[in-house]
């Protein structure tokens, strides 16, 4: 039996965190996070009791200082055999620079998550594990794996004492001079963009070097940067031989696939494989120049694409935990309203995806006191509107958020949904009838306060009970998505707003997700299809290697790296940019979870206007795969107890892998069975 290192649920999770979030650098100093940041505990007890059919040898290890208790009797030793029968072992763990952390290993004694762990504040929970196996390589060890890159093109400056480097595309990593000889400074610029390192001292980071080398010799740097290219300039007694990278990842495969007959929106899918990738780390980070922190609205997109490309739980387990921090709740996650319900969210997406209820019961405690936290600062009406302490975020773009939101309300509402699914796998029966009822008070509410007739959409806010006739997407969308408005509410949304461009359109790839998502949930999928070849395909004409931050086809040159007032402010890889491995794999493949963690599948493939379209979608047990072309569709399902297949045909389709029933009009349905491979001939309609 394999033992593995254990702590207290989420102590990882918070030390790593801090460590990551305050390596920002911006403009030549740090900068740490702007909320509150959380340490693990300093003293923690892990204990289990065992019945040995026969005897064992232990070996324990532990990250911190140990006092070991077995059967009651304090011991020094490390390696201690027990004889046949019952046993109590009781580890107190004090480590006040990282975490505590244990490993046990014996032949059936074995430290995992079957073990208990306590604050000594009386309760003790099921302690946390994740991949550390081995005893001398404790979890505080941890980092992520490097690779050697070489660049692409090294250009000398004029002045004998330059360098410009290009690495071919984005890349994140530890830059690495050889060769260096003599005595002075060398400066580092770098750039996601040429001008951008070129302008040196107004790039958003720089590392300066100092060297007293007789002979030559080599340097990594201690500092892991984001960059495409790099510019070198140092005191003209230094000469550099070479440039290199040692570029940083997360060791995940790309389990999902997409590929058509489109040869631009398959550059678009890999560049935004590739955006994920670089975003996807020690957790998924927004932006990897700039803010490397951890944003809940941001990570909660990136569950999603994640579900679409790795399927790694263990990434949306860390960046959970990261977000949520320890009680007393004091603020809002990111000190950002919204971003609070995105994090409800987002363990409601992970569920639905994964049916890991244990996560769920870990998390249950903590969502109960944020929940509480938010219902708290609700109103004298019921709903939450922004404090002074608070940050109403909602997008980056010029809009009223004074009063109440009807978009904050909606997040409320799924967020209350969530807690009363949670309530009920927790058998919670209370808390599901408490939560179930406020968000059914508040569904109806969202709908008596922010309908308005005339325009046929919600409005924006109310402001002193006065309602503001401004219509925005957020609401609509979000409404539209989670099935909080009735047909007819829902055609009128997709014709006043989704569709009418006289409202305020949106610019950031962050809200186009939600924006695109719903589109396609009211069957627009040929006009979503030009949409990300229009947006995503335009920052590809612009030279992208990933995905920005935000988009605007109007602007031109080095406009469109400035943000923030600053000429190189934005970020040109920014995670939800990534939103094309979304769209295209839940709404284009067409691949969900009919029931929680892909027990049954829902299949439903749209061309868009495409010829052939092929991918993989992962689940929890299997690959499915699909090839669509305008006659035939097939079908390779994953474990499960199968689903169904929707097909979209007009005329009546065919197949000898069961029998198809219609459904709707120009709409039929195939039950799938597991891993089988299902052939439909059908003939696609438009």
């Amino acid at each position: 039996m394999q033992a593995t290192w254990i702590w207290f649920p989420g102590d990882f999770e918070l030390w790593l965190s801090a460590i990551v979030q305050n390596r920002r650098v911006e403009r030549g100093q740090c900068n740490p996070p702007f909320w509150r940041l959380d340490r693990p505990a300093q003293i923690v007890v892990f204990e289990k009791h065992f019945d040995l059919a026969d005897p064992d040898t232990v070996t324990i290890s532990a990250q911190g200082e140990c006092m070991a208790v077995i059967d009651d009797q304090p011991t020094a030793a490390r390696v201690i055999t027990l004889a046949t029968g019952p046993h109590h072992i009781l580890l107190r763990v004090y480590n006040p620079d990282t975490f505590p952390a244990v490993h046990v290993q014996g032949r059936h004694i074995v430290s995992d998550r079957a073990w208990t762990a306590g604050k000594q504040n009386g309760q003790c929970v099921p302690a946390d594990a994740w991949d550390f196996t081995a005893p001398d390589q404790p979890p505080a060890a941890y980092r992520l794996p490097t690779t050697p890159q070489a660049a692409v093109t090294t250009s000398a400056g004029a002045d004998g004492h330059s360098l410009t480097v290009d690495f071919g595309q984005e890349t994140f990593g530890y830059l690495q001079l050889h060769r260096v000889t003599g005595s002075g400074a060398l400066t580092a610029w770098y750039g996601e963009s040429a001008e951008e390192a070129a302008a040196t001292t107004q790039a958003e980071t720089w590392d300066t070097f100092h060297f007293t080398n007789a002979a030559a010799a080599d340097l990594t740097s201690p500092h892991s940067r984001a960059c495409r290219f790099v510019k070198l300039t140092w005191d003209a007694p230094l000469t550099v031989g070479d440039v290199s990278m040692l570029h940083e990842f997360l060791p995940v495969p790309h389990r999902g696939a997409f590929r058509c007959d489109d040869a631009e929106l398959n550059r678009i899918w890999a560049t935004a494989a590739r955006t994920l990738h670089l975003s996807s780390r020690e957790f998924f980070l927004d932006g990897i120049k700039r803010d490397r922190w951890v944003w809940s609205g941001d990570a909660c997109q990136s569950y999603l694409m994640n579900y679409y490309l790795f399927f790694d739980n263990a990434l949306v387990k860390r960046t959970t935990w990261a977000l949520r921090g320890n009680d007393p709740v004091e603020q809002h996650i990111n000190t950002i309203l919204d971003y609070s319900f995105y994090w409800f969210i987002g363990i409601h997406d992970y569920y639905q995806h994964t049916a890991d209820r244990a996560f769920l019961a870990q998390l249950y405690p903590k969502m109960v006191t944020l929940m509480d936290f938010c219902l708290a600062r609700r109103n004298a009406n019921g709903l939450v509107e922004g404090r002074p302490d608070d940050w109403v975020f909602i997008d980056w773009a010029p809009m009223a958020k004074t009063g109440e939101l009807s978009f904050e309300q909606i997040l409320l509402c799924r967020s209350l949904e969530t807690m009363t699914l949670s309530a009920r796998l927790m058998g919670d029966a209370a808390g599901e009838r408490r939560y179930r009822a406020l968000a059914d008070d508040l569904r109806r509410a969202i709908i008596s306060i922010f309908w308005d007739d005339q325009p046929g959409a919600l409005s924006h806010h109310r402001v002193n009970g006065h309602r503001h006739r401004a219509i925005t997407k957020y609401a609509n969308i979000f409404a539209l998505s989670y099935g909080y408005l009735d047909a007819a509410q829902a055609a009128a949304v997709k014709t006043n707003v989704l569709l009418n461009p006289d409202v305020q359109p949106i610019t950031t790839p962050y809200m186009r997700f939600y924006e695109l998502d719903a589109l396609c949930r009211v069957r627009q999928h040929h006009h979503v299809l030009q949409e990300i070849k229009a947006y995503w395909g335009g920052m590809l004409r612009h030279g992208a290697t990933s995905f920005w931050e935000t988009y605007d086809p109007a602007e031109t040159g080095a406009q469109h790296y400035a943000m923030y007032g600053r000429p190189y402010g934005k970020s040109l890889c920014h995670a939800w940019g990534a939103s094309p491995l979304y769209l295209l794999g839940k709404h284009y493949l067409g691949v969900t979870p009919a029931t929680p963690g892909y027990q049954t599948c829902r299949v439903e493939p749209h061309l868009g206007g495409l010829e052939w379209m092929e991918g993989t979608v992962p689940t929890p047990d299997g690959d499915i795969t699909l090839r669509v072309t305008r006659d035939q569709i097939t079908v390779d399902t994953a474990g499960g107890d199968g689903g169904v297949l929707i097909i979209h045909s007009a005329t009546a389709p065919a197949s000898t892998d069961g029998v198809i029933r219609p459904t709707a009009p120009g709409e039929y349905a195939l039950t799938l069975r597991p891993r089988h491979r299902h052939t439909v001939n059908y003939q696609a309609a438009g």
